[in-house]
């Protein structure tokens, strides 16, 4: 009869031991925000109040870049991130809900744009949507028209310390797989040149 608190004392300081190991790997519910994402004119916008269906809603960032909610009011979304505007939200619905618990969330990002111009069938401006290259963006511009210069055509990128760089891309090299490192991801804002 001894044996028995023994094995339990022993198999209870094992897991006093090993618990917290077990417990530091099981998955996080719980996961931070992408503090990197900051939300943009235009982009689409789900925000939810928990159990609060008539506040849950999606919702466009208007041109100004600000968002209206009932009881909130008026909010600025465009240059905040997600995380930022929950905060706002609930500091704002704090006067009408106990302890309001706000998910904000992107539906659709349209602010993150990239601009193709000269010598192709639809030039203009297009939403950067998924990881986007320049030949990409050709084939979503419809491709080249007849006179183009498919040898000089270039990328120009605002960098992060103002300075706007050009960078060539050869069409043909990069089609027969010569300098395919040309085939550049596209950022927000790049403007590619067709002449």
């Amino acid at each position: 009869m001894k044996s028995r608190p023994v094995c339990s004392a022993a198999v209870g300081l094992v897991l006093l031991v090993f618990a917290p190991s077990f417990w530091a790997q099981a998955p996080s519910t719980n996961q931070a925000h992408n503090d990197s994402f900051v939300i943009g004119n235009d982009d689409l916008l789900a925000i939810n109040v928990w159990k609060e269906p008539d506040l849950s809603r999606s919702i466009p960032v208007r041109l100004d870049g600000r968002i209206s909610l009932p009881l909130v009011g008026e909010l600025q979304a465009a240059g905040r991130t997600p995380l930022q505007l929950e905060q706002d939200i609930a500091a704002k619905l704090h006067n009408f809900i106990a302890e309001p618990e706000v998910t904000v969330m992107v539906e659709q990002t349209n602010s993150e744009k990239f601009n193709i111009l000269g010598q192709v069938v639809r030039p203009g401006s297009y939403s950067l949507t998924i990881a986007t290259t320049v030949l990409d963006a050709i084939a979503a511009a419809g491709g080249f028209r007849d006179f183009a210069k498919q040898k000089g055509v270039y990328v120009l990128r605002q960098n992060p310390n103002g300075v706007e760089s050009r960078l060539a891309f050869n069409y043909k090299e990069v089609i027969k797989g010569k300098n395919p490192e040309q085939n550049v991801k596209l950022e927000p804002h790049d403007t590619i040149v067709v002449p």
